[in-house]
């Protein structure tokens, strides 16, 4: 039987002698061959008159999809499935989001565009192309250069291909053929066998690793530290106490407590607001009203929660019980809680919670402005603008 032809290979010596072969060859009217070399040769796209690889469109639709795949499995779990309002950002907070979307498309992208290449371009599992093992491949993996013109051309012809290569300057030309492949039935008694004993080493270290390994010394490090874990017994201190209690009378440096903590009722005195209401208050206030307040009480302090009846809509800050209030009792709610509303002096410093304070007085004050208000505003504005 005549064995099928794949190409006719010629080998050159110098880079400038493959580059005008790769030319010349493409000037001939042969489009299917390929050049190898032992190492990149500036150029010799060009002189194969390559066009650009499909390759790049299998990057971009892999790409999309980790995109689209990212985003739509967040806004499902965090906007539908599982909402949670997190310091008064939106439900579907795509900033947040950016990060993982980014890996995924990343991920997504470099994966398709390696398997795309290896199983589609490459045609794997070829791993008897008619080039392995050649003398042909041993050269150009060496030091020397060559041309293989493929049977698969419409102009091949294999004297005529050879001659041509000859003419370029062309050694040690060679003609390859596609080697004989003895067929090996993927699920014979042996393939199955070997199939079973590697499943049963890797389950058996596995399991060995997992459920035996990390129990031994020395390591067990990670899991027995010298340490007590949360609200478990100490042999250290008399008590048995795991958990310390801070010394009494003591403060964390920089943090000045507030004196009516532990006072269930609201002060009939309260402090006396330290601060200005100046720009840098107020930009101060908005940020952390927004950032705790607003989740519950609207962005303008109007009660209309944007938690969607997960909690008892709060009474609106413009009423006039709450305008009523003196600065320390809108203090005091804040640092000890009234009713639902937990206490905020672990998430708030004394200078931020009287920065709400000041800004919510704002609020009041343009949602119940006198016409004596808007007067003065006016005028305050005119006074701006001639200065």
């Amino acid at each position: 039987m005549d064995r099928k032809i794949f190409g006719v290979s010629g080998l050159f010596s110098t880079p400038d002698a493959i580059i005008k072969a790769a030319s010349e060859t493409s000037a001939a009217g042969y489009k299917k061959f390929d050049v190898n070399t032992p190492y990149p040769v500036h150029g010799m796209d060009k002189a194969m008159k390559l066009e650009p690889s499909k390759l790049g469109y299998v990057t971009l639709a892999f790409g999309l999809t980790g995109t689209l795949t990212a985003l739509t499995t967040m806004y499902f779990t965090m906007a539908k499935d599982y909402p949670l309002i997190i310091g008064g950002k939106p439900f579907f907070a795509l900033p947040a989001f950016i990060p993982v979307t980014f890996e995924l498309t990343v991920l997504f992208a470099t994966l398709a565009t390696v398997i795309g290449m290896i199983t589609f371009f490459f045609k794997f599992p070829a791993n008897a192309h008619p080039l392995h093992d050649s003398a042909y491949m041993k050269a150009v993996s060496g030091n020397k250069f060559g041309v293989c013109i493929e049977a698969t051309d419409a102009n091949f012809q294999e004297e005529k291909a050879a001659a041509f290569l000859k003419s370029l300057g062309a050694e040690a030309i060679e003609t390859h053929y596609y080697p004989d492949i003895t067929a090996i039935k993927s699920f014979s008694p042996k393939f199955a066998v070997f199939l079973l004993a590697v499943a049963l080493v890797v389950s058996g270290t596995a399991y060995f690793a997992l459920n035996k390994l990390v129990y031994m010394v020395p390591f067990t490090w990670m899991g027995e530290q010298p340490r007590v874990n949360a609200q478990s017994v100490s042999d250290f201190y008399p008590d048995g106490y795991g958990m310390r209690m801070p010394v009494k009378g003591t403060v964390s440096r920089g943090h000045i407590p507030y004196v009516y903590q532990d006072s269930l009722k609201m002060i009939s005195k309260p402090v006396v607001d330290p601060y200005v209401p100046n720009d840098g208050v107020l930009a101060l206030g908005k940020r952390k009203f927004l950032t705790f307040c607003s989740p519950c009480h609207g962005n303008y302090g109007e009660g209309d929660s944007r938690l969607r009846g997960q909690f008892p809509k709060p009474p609106s800050l413009h009423s006039q019980k709450l305008r009523d209030y003196q600065d320390g009792n809108i203090y005091h709610i804040i640092m000890v809680g009234q009713n639902v509303m937990p206490s905020y002096a672990n998430q708030l410093t004394s200078e931020e919670a009287w920065a709400i304070v000041n800004y919510v007085r704002v609020l009041q004050k343009a949602k119940n402005a006198t016409e004596e208000d808007i007067k003065e505003y006016k005028k305050e504005a005119a006074s701006n603008v001639t200065k």
